[in-house]
């Protein structure tokens, strides 16, 4: 489960990045969760491998269950926003321009969406 975390939260964190970010207070959530997720998970993979689990007297299971918990609320939100940032796609990015520049091109529009995935 925790491999997945890693994988997953790396997908996520280069799909958001490879984006010009048109809106960085909704995507900077999405990149906040994803790279935290990521380092915790990392750190909670770690315990086990390395054995600290058997010299630490803390209920792993109910921790394992508080931090998929909190990382499932995380994670909802952040797919909120960021299909939230997707759904604004058809918006100018200028208002007072002449030009009609949408705030995501096709291929980060696309981007957008895989990352909302």
């Amino acid at each position: 489960v925790f491999l997945s975390f890693q994988v997953f939260g790396t997908i996520v964190w280069i799909l958001v990045a490879s984006t010009q970010i048109p809106l960085p207070l909704l995507q900077g959530w999405v990149m906040f969760v994803a790279v935290t997720a990521w380092c915790l998970s990392i750190v909670f993979l770690s315990v086990f491998l390395f054995g600290y689990a058997n010299r630490v007297a803390v209920n792993w299971n109910q921790a394992d269950f508080i931090f998929h918990g909190a990382t499932f609320v995380f994670y909802f939100g952040a797919f909120l926003l960021q299909a939230a940032t997707t759904s604004l796609h058809y918006l100018p990015r200028k208002f007072n321009s002449t030009t009609q520049e949408t705030i995501l091109s096709g291929r980060e529009y696309n981007i957008s969406i895989a990352a909302s995935v």
